[in-house]
């Protein structure tokens, strides 16, 4: 029913083969790509791709990072994040386009990304720029056949469906993380995953503990160790068969390797056998 992966920058790969050999040592065979590093040059594209290739991993999804977003507060991410900051609006639409382009070659149908606070007025201006924004992105990856997805957490369940709705774009849905809804304080997973359903995409295996202090993180935690309520998370996976790739998080933590693995086996147990309904 599900294809499971991991997030390669949870594993701070320094090279396409390092990305392999942690992979695997995740006892994996999967894994949603970082597109920056190879857009930038940083990472070679045919290096990476042949290596991934040959070594028998498949890419799920491409996850593409906004220029000058800065998550040292919840302050900095709301004023840095997504396509809301002016300064660097043209810049992300010109990276929009060529990792529309890197991912079509590398045979990636899904790339995934923070939209940025939605406001929850459906009048406000700033809501206004960012849907036409958005619209500018999403419409830039569809002329290269390839779907996005927004990234959960950074706005309540109802004003992301809301402005799903207003996009109006069926090559448009999102990336839920569980997790993200409670670092953010933005609702219940479970409850926010039954109002996403008709949009999800791909979805984030990552758990978290809320913030005591408001207007403050929460903190990540392995899967397992947090609030998210694994077992109702996955009763409405089976209940809605929401058959997409489940992709391992893991932003924290010096034993990565073997956290990654634990939620692979949460997944494991969680989901039925392929071709099984519940």
């Amino acid at each position: 029913m599900a294809r499971i992966g991991v997030c390669s920058w949870s594993l701070h790969p320094d090279s396409p083969a390092d990305l392999v050999h942690k992979v695997r040592a995740c006892g994996l065979g999967a894994v949603q790509l970082a597109l920056d590093p190879i857009r930038s040059g940083r990472w070679p594209e045919v290096e990476t791709s042949t290596t991934l290739h040959a070594a028998g991993i498949t890419i799920l999804s491409g996850m593409m990072a906004m220029e000058g977003e800065d998550y040292s507060s919840l302050d900095s991410i709301r004023r840095t994040g997504g396509v809301r900051p002016d300064a660097h609006w043209a810049r992300n639409l010109e990276h929009a386009g060529a990792n529309a382009l890197l991912a079509r070659r590398l045979g990636i149908t899904l790339v995934t990304f923070h939209a940025g606070f939605l406001p929850h007025d459906a009048g406000d201006p700033i809501r206004a720029t960012m849907l036409d924004r958005l619209r500018q992105v999403t419409d830039a990856f569809a002329q290269q056949d390839i779907l996005v997805a927004f990234e959960t957490g950074q706005e309540s369940a109802a004003t992301l469906s809301g402005v799903l709705r207003q996009l109006n774009r069926p090559t448009v849905g999102v990336n839920f993380d569980p997790a993200n809804m409670i670092l953010y304080g933005m609702g219940d997973p479970v409850q926010a995953l039954s109002t996403l359903v008709p949009w999800v995409r791909q979805v984030h295996v990552k758990d978290a503990r809320p913030t005591s202090t408001p207007g403050t993180w929460g903190r990540e935690t392995p899967a397992g160790q947090g609030a998210v309520d694994w077992p109702a998370f996955f009763r409405v996976v089976r209940e809605h068969r929401i058959d997409v790739g489940f992709v391992i998080e893991r932003e924290g933590g010096d034993t990565r390797i073997d956290d990654i693995r634990h939620a692979w086996g949460l997944i494991d147990r969680s989901l039925p056998p392929a071709g099984d309904h519940p």
